[in-house]
């Protein structure tokens, strides 16, 4: 879907669309058309596109380059594909995969602040909650739930199972091997069980 139809959606219009990068637009524009499909499986063939067209975009916000688009809505949500859906894609099975995770936390915290995830169409305000389900620490997904609760349906219990893993284990045990953490026998039943795998 194009920036001209998901704007049609909007019910100001443009007035979501502002002052949008032409780089942010792109990046909102690639995500919309790969859809849920494709966010939330394994694809090796998309990763591999997505790298090639979004490495550069995303080591440059990784930096900082691109920090001014966090003032706008649509801006912040395309920073925080870059920074917290993109790494999950682009470096699966690697430590890199969480590396712009905090960023992403803050710009997240920073634009619900602000309302953005009210001035984007519904089906983008998952993203501005991923980055505090992403998080090991309690608190951010207690928040993660709580944002979550706001939309109810999946989204709310997707958080719930996230913040009780993290509340049983204080982590992610599936993180262990990437991240080189020793493996608690706790933590290795959970997994052999069928325990949330990543």
């Amino acid at each position: 879907m194009s920036m001209e139809a998901i704007a049609t959606l909007e019910p100001n219009g443009w007035s979501g669309w502002a002052n949008v990068p032409d780089a942010a637009a792109d990046v909102i524009d690639f995500w919309w058309l790969a859809g849920p499909a494709a966010w939330f499986a394994k694809d090796a063939e998309f990763d591999r596109v997505l790298r090639d067209r979004f490495l550069a975009l995303h080591e440059a916000a990784a930096r900082g380059d691109c920090d001014d688009w966090a003032a706008t809505p649509y801006g912040a949500l395309a920073l925080l594909v870059l920074l917290d859906q993109f790494p999950r894609n682009a470096f699966r099975g690697t430590p890199r995969m969480y590396a712009t995770d905090e960023k992403a936390r803050r710009i997240a915290a920073d634009a619900i602040d602000a309302g953005f995830q009210h001035h984007v169409h519904p089906s983008w305000r998952l993203f501005f909650t991923l980055p505090f389900a992403h998080s090991e620490s309690l608190v951010d997904q207690d928040r993660s739930v709580a944002l979550a609760g706001e939309s109810g349906g999946r989204d709310l219990k997707r958080a719930e199972h996230h913040r009780d893993i993290v509340r049983r284990f204080g982590r992610f045990p599936h993180r262990n091997p990437i991240l080189g953490r020793a493996m608690r026998a706790d933590e290795q039943r959970f997994l052999d069980e069928g325990g949330f795998a990543g």
